[in-house]
């Protein structure tokens, strides 16, 4: 079509064979927005399109990307906010017809049928090299590896003990993605063979970071997720077995009681974010108790 839709936050372009999303770099525009600058969408990679009204004034033009087609997507795992999803073009309320005139256009130039999950990576993932401070380590991708540096203020005992990582993306299989939404995301590298079981708990696992008070925040967390497991999804179609994926584990049951000490660790550091004004009175407390619950 070659039209281009402006809304808030973005301009889709409308192609032969894709939709071009370029997003604007504002104050007011999401972070993850910015992070990702631009992103082609194949026609392929849809799988429907919907047009619906949004809140205050507007109306939301979305772009359902098949399962599978989208690395950033599926490191994801539905855990995006709404405002987050850049599959959406808000745009005012009054512009609802021109919306549903693109969005007609759209849907007549996918495929008559649904295809299912895309069998391969269909969008590009975001670059390496990449890296970004989690809360108890440093993380970076080269492309071929992942290496965790450990901080001595957030590092358990158990990473300490294990020194700083190296993961060659031909040992992974998956990779497991939680929002620092949350307290305590984490991002965990899912090993091919490991000599000892992963453990439960993120913090205790030297193939993984913790996330969480300001640290391994979405914009620069998931985009690193989405280009590891992008890269680990290249090796060929084994390499990420059946039942692995990005996301939350499920099932998933409950580690060892922390050591004291790690507990100890992580209330004083916690202390010092307080003491510099960081954290919230609320989130200290809430999160120290949370830590005190688990000795």
């Amino acid at each position: 079509m070659g039209d281009v839709l402006a809304g808030f936050h973005a301009a889709w372009e409308f192609e032969s064979d894709s939709v071009l999303i370029r997003f604007e770099r504002g104050i007011r525009t999401p972070r993850l927005f910015q992070a990702l600058g631009e992103r082609r969408i194949p026609l392929d990679a849809i799988a429907a399109v919907t047009l619906t009204p949004g809140k205050r004034g507007t109306v939301v033009l979305r772009a359902v990307p098949r399962p599978g087609a989208d690395p950033l997507m599926e490191a994801a795992a539905g855990q995006l906010k709404e405002a987050y999803d850049p599959y959406r073009l808000v745009l005012p309320a009054e512009r609802e017809t021109l919306a549903e005139y693109y969005a007609d256009e759209l849907r007549a130039m996918l495929p008559p049928e649904d295809q299912g999950p895309a069998e391969r990576y269909l969008v590009q993932p975001p670059e390496a090299p990449m890296q970004f401070k989690a809360y108890d380590g440093k993380a970076s991708f080269d492309g071929k590896s992942v290496a965790f540096r450990w901080f001595w203020t957030g590092a358990s005992s158990a990473k300490w003990k294990a020194g700083d990582q190296a993961f060659a993306v031909s040992d992974l299989c998956g990779v497991e993605w939680r929002s620092s939404e949350v307290f305590e995301g984490h991002l965990r590298l899912i090993r091919r063979e490991a000599a000892v079981p992963q453990p439960a708990q993120p913090d205790q696992d030297p193939a993984a970071v913790v996330f969480g008070l300001g640290y391994g925040p979405v914009h620069e967390s998931l985009p690193f997720a989405a280009a590891v497991l992008a890269a680990v999804r290249s090796g060929g179609p084994s390499a990420l077995p059946e039942g692995s994926s990005a996301g939350p584990a499920v099932g998933t049951t409950p580690g060892p009681r922390r050591d004291p000490a790690d507990i100890a660790d992580r209330i004083r550091h916690l202390g010092e974010l307080h003491g510099a004004g960081l954290i919230t009175d609320e989130e200290f407390s809430v999160k120290k108790a949370e830590l005190l619950a688990e000795l």
